[in-house]
């Protein structure tokens, strides 16, 4: 029965396109009946009148209404006009057509001729009025009408299209209409305790909520109600989620629209999409207006110039400014919208009276990750000695879909297993392959050598992170390929805003770590360290150039918040600069190299514990590094700090 109702569902029945395919099959059939019929050929008056004269002429058929006649040739004299066939013989009369002038008089000029031949060659006229001229007018009619029901029905499917497909709903006849989608409230089920952590961010938005429910509470001392609000933050922080538990909290009309909508390779349909919005907002003010990733028509204007000019994208940003604040008012209508670009925005968008706030929505920390966790266990079936916060904390920098992911990664490893509960290794190997991949277990992968090389590469990182005093703490080290990496040594950041010299250096030191111990057990280095040295060389830069890190070139950032730069192909600084930066550079991470081989020298026998340990179980764990190193090294112990 399951089966039957699937392939039911699976064929659908279109009236309208089978009422096509119809006419058009009786159209065609008509045509080729039509050609399959007698085909005369059409003659003068003068060759007709000496047929005729001849007594070849069997009968003639004359139309009044018409001014035209049809010949038939007497049988025994079909042959002799063969050759106007071609040769052959000749199709079923009647045989000729003839077309006459308004002044032929048929009566007179057949009698006349009739009068001049023999008795048994005279013919007959037959005299009548065409009752089927119209069927002639809709045969040469039927086919451009055929072509102008094909190009509606066309027409018609493209406008029933859903999303963006020919402008979206509305299709190509209203391409210029926008495509913003008013939500209902009924359906949209999030609120904001859906919304976990962002305590900053979505006190914010409650206000803003607040602002459309009681009005008269601000108004009422004099004040303006906020015009625009702007969510900022890296991906997956969960900046589309607020505005949807905004639609589910407001009870003011919610529309919702993507920057990219705006933006069609017509001009002039961008900007006149952000007028039918903001007219329809008007209609139903107080509103609320969100617009997902703007930095696709908010870019700043003039920094591809010369590059990829887009002058459509352009004077739709002019519309979307003039609309949100211009001329007229928009009263009751607030923008709310979304990106994680903000530093590429017009600054005319981003200034008070348009966006009035900026809302900053960071990646979760320690509190708000539990947070979130709980949230997206809700529907799984999770073993009692978990412990959230064990996972909240072995989860630094992960953004609150990453965590949503983890949730899920760590069901589906359970259900592979055949597990009836989530486990806490469940997580763990969730986390693992978020961020290193999936596990490659061939046996091929690396040789003998190559896994051994490995192996002393990750114990390098391990011993130099556990030994540093600045360095985060290692959690676990693995030799087993994960994506494109042949061994991986995870650290558990702090949830820290700012990094002192100490910490980058020390990061520096382990990077490098890897490195080293090829050096020191190989004798030459090897490609693994790629990765590193790409990292290195990142935090290297960013302290010359960045954060005024060296002595050398002083307390001087050449980095560009702004982007007010853009495509400009001119330094900052000369070229000498440019020499003394790149010397600097050079200078710190050989510094940094140095240090990190005498460290590892100095505690060789470790170092080889460590690497001897991988080789044997693959996998180890923060307690196994203890159980040879020691404590791990933290600031204040009478330890030496590798700080330049």
């Amino acid at each position: 029965m399951p089966a039957n109702n699937k392939s039911n569902k699976g064929f659908r029945f279109n009236l309208s396109i089978s009422w096509f395919y119809l006419v058009l099959i009786l159209g065609i059939g008509y045509l080729l009946l039509g050609q399959r019929q007698a085909n005369p050929q059409k003659v003068e008056w003068a060759e007709l009148e000496s047929i005729i004269k001849a007594g070849d002429v069997r009968e003639i058929v004359f139309v009044r209404n018409d001014f035209r006649g049809t010949v038939t040739v007497a049988p025994d004299k079909i042959a002799k006009y063969a050759d106007k066939w071609g040769g052959e013989v000749p199709p079923k009369s009647p045989h000729f057509t003839f077309m006459v002038s308004s002044k032929f008089d048929p009566e007179t000029v057949f009698g006349e001729l009739n009068e001049a031949l023999p008795e048994e060659s005279r013919f007959k006229v037959i005299m009548e009025n065409d009752s089927q001229m119209w069927s002639h007018v809709l045969e040469w009619l039927f086919l451009p009408l055929m072509l102008i029901l094909l190009y509606v029905w066309m027409f018609r499917s493209m406008n029933k299209g859903v999303g963006g497909g020919a402008g979206g709903p509305g299709g190509v006849f209203n391409v210029g209409k926008s495509t913003g989608k008013l939500a209902d409230r009924n359906q949209v089920n999030v609120n904001f305790n859906d919304v976990a952590g962002l305590y900053g961010a979505k006190e914010e938005v409650m206000e803003i909520v607040d602002f459309l429910r009681c009005p008269q509470k601000y108004t009422a001392l004099g004040g303006k109600i906020p015009k625009g609000a702007l969510l900022v933050g890296p991906p997956g922080t969960g900046k589309t989620l607020l505005a949807k538990a905004v639609a589910g909290e407001a009870n003011v009309p919610f529309f919702s629209i993507s920057g990219s909508d705006f933006v069609e390779m017509f001009v002039g349909v961008g900007a006149s999409r952000v007028r039918d919005l903001f007219r329809q907002a008007k209609e139903k003010a107080p509103c609320i207006v969100f617009i997902d990733e703007i930095d696709a028509v908010g870019r700043a204007r003039g920094k591809n110039v010369g590059f990829s000019s887009n002058d459509e994208r352009e004077n739709t940003l002019n519309q979307l400014l003039t609309e949100m604040d211009g001329f007229d008012t928009n009263s009751g209508v607030i923008i709310l919208a979304a990106t994680n670009r903000a530093d590429i925005l017009d600054k005319a968008l981003m200034r008070a009276g348009r966006f009035d706030r900026q809302i900053h929505v960071d990646l979760p920390e320690m509190k708000e990750r539990v947070e979130i966790f709980n949230v997206h266990l809700r529907g799984l079936k999770v073993s009692k000695d978990f412990d959230i916060q064990t996972m909240a904390k072995h989860t630094p920098g992960f953004s609150g879909a990453d965590i949503a992911n983890v949730c899920n990664e760590a069901a589906l490893t359970a259900a592979r297993r055949n597990k009836e509960e989530i486990e806490t290794q469940d997580f763990m190997d969730a986390v693992d392959r978020i961020i290193g991949g999936l596990e490659r277990k061939s046996a091929t992968v690396m040789s003998p050598a190559e896994k051994r090389t490995t192996a002393y590469h990750e114990a390098g990182h391990a011993v130099v992170g556990w030994l540093l005093p600045h360095a985060d703490p290692v959690l676990k080290v693995s030799i087993i390929p994960r994506g494109q990496a042949l061994g991986l040594t995870w650290s558990l950041p702090e949830d820290r805003k700012i990094s002192s010299k100490s910490y980058m250096l020390d990061e520096m030191c382990v990077l490098i770590g890897g490195r080293a111990a090829e050096e020191i057990i190989n004798g030459e280095p090897a490609s693994g360290a790629l990765s590193d040295l790409e990292r290195l060389t990142n935090i290297a830069y960013s302290m010359v150039q960045y954060y005024g890190m060296s002595e050398k070139v002083g307390s001087l950032s050449f980095y560009d918040s702004s982007g007010s730069r853009g495509y400009n192909l001119t330094k900052p600084y000369s070229e000498k600069t440019a020499e003394i930066m790149d010397q600097e550079v050079k200078d710190l991470v050989e510094s940094v190299h140095q240090k990190t081989v005498q460290l590892l020298k100095d505690n060789m026998e470790g170092f080889t514990k460590v690497a001897e340990l991988l080789l044997e179980k693959e996998v180890i764990m923060a307690d196994d590094l203890e159980a040879i190193l020691g404590p791990k090294v933290k600031p204040g112990n009478n330890h030496e700090e590798f700080v330049d």
